[in-house]
Parts: structure tokens; C-alpha cells; sequence
């Protein structure tokens, strides 16, 4: 598409023409409209490990840093701490903390947006992306610097380039913060903290690309050979992490040396993690209805991790949902609707607010894993044409009793609402 006008996210082409997606849809027949009813559903509360929230995340990232690190920071040292895209639970707290810590250390910290090609692969994108957060200079406390460029920093053993953002590399050290769960495209000793934030958050696009454009197979020991090159060129300080549960709340704030990257801390933490990831608790669900998607939830929108539906190469996944609607794009995805080709419909509304630059440049980015995550489900006019559809294509009789869940989104399920079939399911009912 080089050298011509981008579409609008509103129209898609038809036959060589832009047509906005209402009017394509408006003379649609739709056979199961008059047929099916949407079954009434039930808000029920389901249990999970919840641990024991943070009360203070700022003071206890901030006093993190000073006992873990201390005697790793000279005065005067210049850290860049690396802030995600992600949606994390007090990430402002976490990020003002680490760099309370630092200045209580003598080192000189500023942010940089340490995500890849997250906020359409451009400097202001990406700090748009944080400001949407809320993370700015003032609520930190210290200077954000965002760029694209990047600087070859070390290689691995087999010679592979690692890159971080330029205005990282110019300082003495960096510093990710980020939150450990269980990556989306692959199962291994570490998947996404800090040790991916390090290889691939800083590496910005081009290093985002060349590790993922590998196929998760190989992205498993590719982080674990990033990092190790990262830490024999002296540029790691270490790192903050957090863990959240099931309801969204940080049950833990922790400082890491350099050497606890990829290794047994890191590897720990992500195993606590895996404990406090949401499911679905049905051994089949006819529908599943989510109420938003986006990169601020998980890295591909909806989290396969919940529904089971991976669609990579070496992991299909085993999915017990047979059909799934998606009804919105969360405000903090910027458009970036990468993951939508995990649902089976949606609506226009969804639809025209999609970014396909932001998408398709995080597609690429991702590699084999974004070819069929970025496709487009089926477009209806409205919610309610949406979940019908869903019904009339589940697979069971029209007139059976359908097996339906609707969530806010795979981030949060201690809050869920069920069909009538499903009641007897819900556990500790």
C-alpha cells in the first residue's frame, strides 16, 4: 500500500471502493433473527486464589528497589527505567515507586516506552499510549523520552543483534517494569516480565521483529539467549515486577538482580503467576460473550490463556468454547485490534473503530503468531445480531438450552454472567 492513502479504520474496500460497513450490511437478510431469543442471564461471583493485595504498591516498589539494588547503583548513574503498554494494576504507583527508589539511590532514572511497535511504531504514538495510562513526567517524577531508533547493544551466541532504544542505550543502565504472567503464544521457564520486556520491549520494532519473526518454538530459548547477551554487556541493572491475581489486584511487588532474569527467580515468579490466572470453569461453553478486547488486557486482545484458543503454530490450543463475540475495543488499544481473529463475531461498532496500521504493523511485528490473530471475524449490524449469530452457529439445536458466559474480559473472571444451563456448573455454588 505504499504510496497510496491509508483507508479509513470506518470503511472496509469493496470491488476496488470504500464503503462503510452499515451500509454493507444494511440489505442483509438475517434467517435466525426472528427464530432465536438471547437467554436471560445470571451475575454469579466465581472463586480463585486471591492472595493478599499490596496495600502500599509505591512504597513497597520504591523500598524493593533500595534493598535489592543498592549496591549495584553508584551516584550519579543514569538508569532507564522501561514502562509497557500493558494494562496493569497500579502501574503508575509501580513506575513513581521504582523511580523514588532510584532517586533514593542517587541515580538519575528517566522512562522510556520500553513496547515494541505498541502505539503504531512512532515516538509520539507510543508516549500517547502512556499518557492514556496516565504515566507522565509529573505523576512519576521523572523525564520520559521516547524514540524509535535503536542501537545495537550485544549478540547472541549465534550471533543474533540485540537492540535496545537508543535513548536507553545512552544510559548506564536499564531497568524494566513490568508485570509476570504466562505469555499468549508459548509455555516455557519464563514467558512475559521482565526478561521479555528487556529482549523485546526495548528492542523496540526492529528487535521486537527479528525475535518473534522466529515462531514462538524458537522465541522460548531466543528470550533466554537475549537476556544472557544483555547481561554480559553490563547494561542490566535489574528489574521490578509485579504479580496480580485473578481480580486484578497486585499481590506482588519485586525487585530482581540481573542474574534472576530467565533464571530461578524469574522462572518462580512466573509458575506463582500461572496460579493466579483466570479460567473459564466449564468443561463446555455454547457462547462466550466479551465485552472488551484490547492490548492493555492481554498482548493479543483476548487472552488464549482463558479461552484455549491459541491458533499458532506448535500451539492450537484445546478449547472448550465453540463460539465467541466480542462487543468492544478497549479506548487504551489505541485501534490496535490485534486478536480480533480470535472471535467469530462482532459488531460495526467494533469494527470502525479498528486501526488497521496499528494492527497490521503489530501483525508483522509478531510474526507467525499475528497471521491469523489479525483477521477480521464475521461483522454484524448490531450486539444483539452478534450473539444470535453466535447461537444459531454454536453447533447445537436451535431449540436446545444453550451454554452461555459473558465476561468483561479475559483479564478479570471473578465477575461472570451464565445461562440457565450453565447454573449448575458454577463452582461453589
Amino acid at each position: 500500500m505504499a504510496g497510496k492513502e491509508r483507508r479509513r479504520a470506518t470503511t472496509v474496500g469493496v470491488m476496488g471502493h470504500d464503503m462503510p460497513f452499515a451500509t454493507m450490511l444494511a440489505g442483509v437478510e438475517l434467517p435466525f433473527h426472528s427464530a432465536l431469543a438471547i437467554p436471560h442471564l445470571h451475575h454469579v461471583t466465581v472463586p480463585g486464589p486471591t492472595g493478599v493485595p499490596v496495600s502500599d504498591v509505591r512504597t513497597t516498589a520504591a523500598n524493593a528497589v533500595v534493598e535489592m539494588l543498592g549496591a549495584s547503583v553508584e551516584p550519579g548513574m543514569s538508569v532507564a527505567v522501561g514502562a509497557g503498554s500493558r494494562g496493569l494494576t497500579d502501574r503508575v504507583a509501580m513506575l513513581a515507586g521504582t523511580v523514588d527508589g532510584l532517586h533514593r539511590l542517587g541515580a538519575k532514572p528517566f522512562l522510556v516506552p520500553a513496547m515494541g511497535s505498541h502505539g503504531g511504531g512512532t515516538a509520539d504514538g507510543q508516549r500517547e499510549v502512556l499518557t492514556g495510562y496516565g504515566i507522565t513526567e509529573e505523576a512519576v517524577g521523572a523525564e520520559i523520552r521516547s524514540t524509535m531508533e535503536t542501537v545495537e547493544v550485544a549478540r547472541t551466541a549465534d550471533g543474533m543483534p540485540m537492540f535496545l532504544d537508543a535513548n536507553a542505550a545512552a544510559a548506564d543502565r536499564i531497568l524494566p517494569v513490568n508485570r509476570i504472567k504466562p505469555h499468549t503464544c508459548f509455555e516455557g521457564p519464563v514467558e512475559s516480565g521482565l526478561t521479555k520486556m528487556a529482549v523485546v520491549g526495548f528492542g523496540k520494532q526492529s528487535g521486537a521483529a527479528q525475535i518473534h519473526a522466529c515462531g514462538p518454538d524458537r522465541m522460548r530459548s531466543l528470550l533466554l539467549e537475549g537476556i544472557d547477551a544483555l547481561r554480559r554487556s553490563g547494561r542490566l541493572l535489574g528489574g521490578v515486577a509485579t504479580i496480580e491475581n485473578g481480580a486484578g489486584q497486585v499481590v506482588n511487588v519485586e525487585a530482581l538482580l540481573p542474574q534472576h532474569f530467565g533464571a530461578d527467580r524469574e522462572s518462580a515468579l512466573t509458575d506463582v503467576a500461572r496460579t493466579y490466572v483466570p479460567h473459564l470453569p466449564f468443561a463446555h461453553i455454547d457462547v462466550l460473550i466479551v465485552e472488551q478486547v484490547g492490548k492493555d488486557i492481554s498482548g493479543v486482545g483476548l487472552d488464549p490463556n482463558v479461552t484455549g484458543r491459541y491458533w499458532v503454530n506448535g500451539l492450537e490450543g484445546d478449547s472448550t468454547v465453540a463460539t465467541i463475540v466480542v462487543l468492544g475495543l478497549t479506548p487504551d488499544s489505541h485501534g490496535n485490534a490485534l486478536g480480533i481473529g480470535l472471535a467469530d463475531f462482532t459488531t460495526v461498532e467494533v469494527a470502525s473503530q479498528i486501526d488497521w496500521h496499528k494492527t497490521y504493523l503489530n501483525c508483522f511485528t509478531a510474526g507467525p503468531a499475528g497471521v491469523r490473530r489479525s483477521r477480521l471475524p464475521m461483522v454484524l449490524p448490531t450486539e444483539d445480531d452478534a450473539i444470535k449469530a453466535a447461537l444459531s452457529m454454536c453447533g447445537q439445536p436451535i431449540t436446545a438450552l444453550k451454554k452461555v458466559v459473558r465476561i468483561r474480559s479475559t483479564l478479570h473472571l471473578t465477575d461472570m454472567w451464565v445461562s440457565d444451563a450453565l447454573l449448575p456448573e458454577v463452582p461453589g455454588r
